[in-house]
């Protein structure tokens, strides 16, 4: 039966989400209330994590916010800064925000450029071929994965690597050396497949390791959140301890707790800020197909502090022991694959064929192991960001980093500290009080002083 593409769409362009741009409310943040349409149970799944991703994707420094949609509405406020603390005054982000969550049809606005530097573009990119790989991560992997992509005559556009608990996962896009467009000889993508299956098999019998190259690919975040979940060897945490205790600072502390009364099981999250946390837990949550109908999150000084009321997409609570630990280790996991540890280094310069093959070829000769990257292009210039211990994955010798620098370039290569500290930590919180969610709801009026 024929069914009218345009009928998918007809509520939203009748009745199109709202997306509040608040900068007078809070005197250090700016307030961003997304009300999208009443959704049901089966429509709400995601549309949290498609605002978070939004905010996330423009490096935006969520400080506090709240979720609620339940009873068939749905609304997010979140207060925000760019990375530098400050509040939001581009009008070029503050258009592509509401363009993004569908609250703008009519804006001119395509790319935008963040405060980092970084740009984005709501246009989908189909001019690249993904690759996305997952296997045992040992030192120089990296440089012979990017050795293969040279000898293919690929040209690395794009690369996102985590590694966590020896486990490593990668997702690279490329070009054909020759055409500068997406590589379609199907014989020659086979051979690249092969190749890289090899690399990652190394001296092993690479057992659990995957090579794929997907006709298209999700938010590349996402992706590295969804193969590292899906190899179990990844989310295994490092000691035989799974509900981290609350002492432990450099741990995440996660707890999971059935709330009867209500029909919510509570997830609690405390653990060291960072730039994209509450992506990184609400990405876990969405993926293992639980719905967050609530949810409090505040930073004080480096420490957040996350509360989710959840339920399983069939309505179901986590009942068992076993499904709250599993869980736990899940978030634990997703926590800390992003926080590779090490020296960062920064790498700009014009950009080349062979280019990361080269600098990660220097990184081995020199010992040092790339725990996390990220690899860009923007314009003719390569930004490529590395995070690198010794082969042991011990801090390096800042005298081994200099002779690296020297070979590859000082001007080039510069050393930075580990992972900034998150800005909230340089400006005070407004609110530093423990928050009750249900007063929250109650002060908006969407549920009376009986449900509290």
């Amino acid at each position: 039966p024929y069914f009218d593409p345009e009928y998918d769409t007809l509520s939203l362009r009748l009745d199109p989400p709202s997306v509040v741009i608040d900068n007078t409310s809070c005197p250090d943040a700016t307030l961003i209330k997304a009300t999208p349409l009443p959704v049901d149970s089966k429509n709400k799944h995601g549309i949290l994590l498609e605002v978070v991703q939004v905010l996330t994707d423009l490096d935006l420094a969520i400080s506090k916010a709240y979720i609620s949609s339940d009873g068939g509405w749905f609304m997010d406020v979140f207060h925000v800064t760019d990375q530098l603390g400050n509040k939001l005054i581009d009008e070029g982000i503050i258009d592509y925000i509401q363009q993004s969550l569908g609250a703008k049809q009519d804006s001119q606005t395509t790319e935008v450029q963040t405060c980092l530097g970084r740009r984005f573009s709501l246009r989908s990119n189909t001019e690249q071929t993904a690759i996305e790989l997952c296997g045992r991560d040992r030192p120089g992997l990296l440089s012979d994965i990017s050795g293969v992509l040279k000898d293919m005559m690929c040209n690395v556009v794009a690369a996102e690597v985590w590694t966590h608990n020896l486990r490593v996962a990668c997702v690279v896009y490329v070009t054909d050396e020759v055409t500068g467009g997406p590589i379609e000889d199907e014989k020659k993508l086979a051979v690249i497949k092969a190749r890289l299956s090899q690399a990652l098999q190394g001296d092993e019998s690479g057992k659990g390791s995957k090579t794929d190259i997907p006709m298209a690919v999700l938010h590349t975040e996402r992706r590295l959140h969804q193969i590292m979940s899906a190899d179990f060897a990844a989310i295994q945490p490092e000691s035989t301890n799974t509900f981290v205790a609350a002492a432990d600072k450099t741990r995440p502390a996660i707890s999971v707790q059935n709330c009867a009364e209500k029909g919510y099981s509570v997830v609690n999250v405390r653990c060291k800020d960072r730039p994209k946390l509450l992506f990184d837990t609400v990405c876990t949550l969405t993926d293992m197909k639980y719905v967050v109908f609530h949810a409090a999150i505040r930073s004080e000084g480096s420490f957040a502090y996350q509360e989710y009321y959840i339920r399983l997409m069939d309505g179901c609570t986590l009942k068992s022991e076993a499904e709250q630990e599993y869980v736990v280790k899940c978030l634990e996991a997703a926590i800390e694959r992003r926080t590779g540890g090490g020296i960062r280094l920064e790498l700009c310069t014009k950009d080349r064929v062979g280019l990361l093959s080269d600098v990660t070829r220097i990184f081995r000769e020199n010992g040092l192991s790339v725990t996390r990257a990220d690899v860009s292009t923007q314009g003719d210039k390569a930004v490529n960001v590395f995070y690198v211990t010794d082969a042991s994955g011990n801090p390096v010798d800042r005298r081994i980093v200099e002779a690296t620098r020297k070979e590859i370039g000082q001007s080039i290569l510069q050393v930075k500290d580990l992972t900034p500290s998150s800005p909230n930590s340089q400006h005070e919180v407004a609110s530093k009080s423990r928050f009750s969610f249900g007063t929250f709801l109650y002060s908006l009026g969407l549920i009376n002083s009986q449900q509290v």
